[in-house]
């Protein structure tokens, strides 16, 4: 057999917005998620796996280069990306298929793919937005339909009290989280090539607004479900600038969601209700996907990996969706699987990065991980027969200020086994957390004279990654081609698209 053909097969599943305490196998057993449970029993589950930025496109951007986004430049949605090391992949002779969002910028150019079916946010009814008519946009058009949105949904008597949960009311494979695999499962019956494929799956869900089909909802009607970390003194002393993001929700419904000063019980339980009933559907999309690629007949061929671009909020510490660097935002579930090329580990709890999957994927792909890449491959962690390898001593996550995030230029945190600290470049306030005596990072220790010496080690830590990451990377932009791969696109034509 030619040693091509031997090449596996990647599908590579990324949710939107999906916290890390969504797979039941991964010690969360009030959720459903059979088919994720399977996948994370028979393959590796990473438990303290970190995005990057605590937002979709500069989590994105920074995964799909194996840069953090202050090499990136990606700082932000809607800035321009330069590149992907998807298009080592079409080089090298990968089909490359993307079916769903990727948030790149712009929402279309190649990036490497041959074939790109993109579905962006399930929510984009704004003028904050680039206008955009994705795959799904067009599938309602043409069934004659509305697409839900905040403009339908501040059409109901309960918006306000909703906290963005709505049950789907339309027919089911209209949902972006079955449209979305059934358009990928339809690419795997349907293409014909031989070659080894790539299949970069984006799933717009559990993103808001919550809206999952019925049936899901009452799986969690008479389950114990986690409500949310509250503490009133916790919130009141957060730094200013988490407490204008608090405030910046409360003032605006984005995405659908109506944050609530003093949501009751019942409206914080439908929420999650509807949050973790959406994560059910995906895991049954999940289970379809499985399928589609044994009746294919590639599944001993395929490695599969699942994921997400950051977390959410869900109330935890009073914030909605996700710019703060508490676990709930910055903390993803991560499942790499592949019966015979994967050890089934299980649940392990390394310490690892989002972006750490993109030279993961090069190494089983046959190609070397390029020198300037800051993402470390964890080919060597999942591969059947790997010896132990150490985990990171420390993972690093950053969000400049925008539009939301607006009482900041630019926070960074620093996490290693015990502590976490996250920074604020406007001056004193921060936060330090002790994880170990207080997982729910309820106590800020920013302040504490018993932890000074704690907070400056980190403080030089962060210090010293950002001086490396430059030596590191020198050069990066001349490894790299604008638009290259099999449909080239200009650089003056990239530049265009400016944000």
């Amino acid at each position: 057999m030619p040693e091509r053909a031997k090449r596996p097969n990647i599908v590579f599943v990324i949710t939107d917005q999906q916290r890390f305490d969504t797979i039941g196998a991964a010690g969360y057993d009030y959720m459903h998620t059979p088919n994720l449970n399977r996948m994370a029993r028979e393959g590796v589950c990473f438990t303290h796996m970190y995005c990057t930025s605590p937002s979709c496109a500069p989590s994105r951007a920074s995964l799909f280069t194996g840069l953090y986004p202050h090499t990136t430049k990606v700082y932000r949605n809607d800035e321009l990306w330069t590149h992907t090391w998807v298009q080592q992949l079409s080089a090298s002779g990968y089909r490359c298929v993307n079916v769903g969002k990727m948030h790149t910028s712009p929402f279309e150019d190649a990036f490497g793919f041959h074939e790109r079916h993109v579905v962006e946010n399930k929510d984009r009814a704004t003028a904050r937005l680039p206008f955009f008519l994705d795959h799904w946009d067009k599938a309602f058009f043409a069934r004659g339909l509305e697409k839900p949105s905040r403009v339908t949904y501040r059409r109901r008597d309960d918006y306000k009290e909703s906290l963005g949960a709505f049950t789907w009311e339309l027919p089911p494979e209209l949902h972006s989280d079955n449209f979305v695999p059934d358009l990928a499962k339809h690419w795997l019956e349907q293409y014909s090539g031989t070659e080894p494929f790539f299949l970069q799956i984006g799933i717009p869900g559990p993103h808001p607004p919550y809206d999952p089909t019925p049936e899901y909802v009452e799986l969690y009607r008479d389950r114990d479900l986690p409500l949310p970390v509250l503490d009133r003194a916790e919130l009141d002393s957060q730094p200013s600038a988490l407490r204008k993001l608090r405030e910046q929700h409360l003032s605006v419904d984005h995405d659908a969601v109506v944050h609530l000063e003093n949501p009751t019980a019942e409206q914080l339980r439908r929420q999650r209700e509807h949050y973790f009933a959406n994560v059910s559907m995906i895991d049954e999309q999940m289970g379809h996907l499985i399928d589609a690629l044994e009746a294919r007949g590639v599944l001993e061929d395929t490695i599969v990996i699942f994921t997400s671009d950051h977390g959410d909020c869900l109330g935890d510490h009073g914030h909605s969706q996700k710019w703060t660097m508490y676990e709930e935002s910055v903390r993803v579930p991560a499942i790499v699987w592949s019966p015979g090329r994967v050890r089934a580990a299980g649940a392990i709890d390394d310490l690892v990065s989002l972006f750490d999957l993109g030279p993961t994927i090069l190494e089983f792909a046959g190609l070397d991980v390029p020198r300037w890449m800051e993402a470390r491959s964890l080919k060597p962690v999942v591969e059947e027969g790997a010896e132990p390898q150490a985990s990171r001593e420390h993972v690093f996550s950053e969000h400049a200020g925008d539009r939301i995030l607006s009482g900041t230029q630019f926070m960074t945190m620093i996490r290693d086994r015990r502590w976490k600290l996250v920074h604020f470049v406007e001056g004193d306030e921060g936060q330090l957390f002790d994880l170990q005596a207080d997982p729910h990072e309820m106590r800020n220790l920013w302040n504490d004279p018993a932890h000074a010496d704690t907070r400056r080690t980190l403080l030089d830590e962060i210090f010293r990654w950002r001086v490396l990451s430059d030596v590191h990377t020198q050069g990066w932009q001349e490894g790299i081609t604008i638009g290259s791969g099999p449909h080239k696109t200009p650089p003056n034509t990239a530049r265009q698209h400016g944000v």
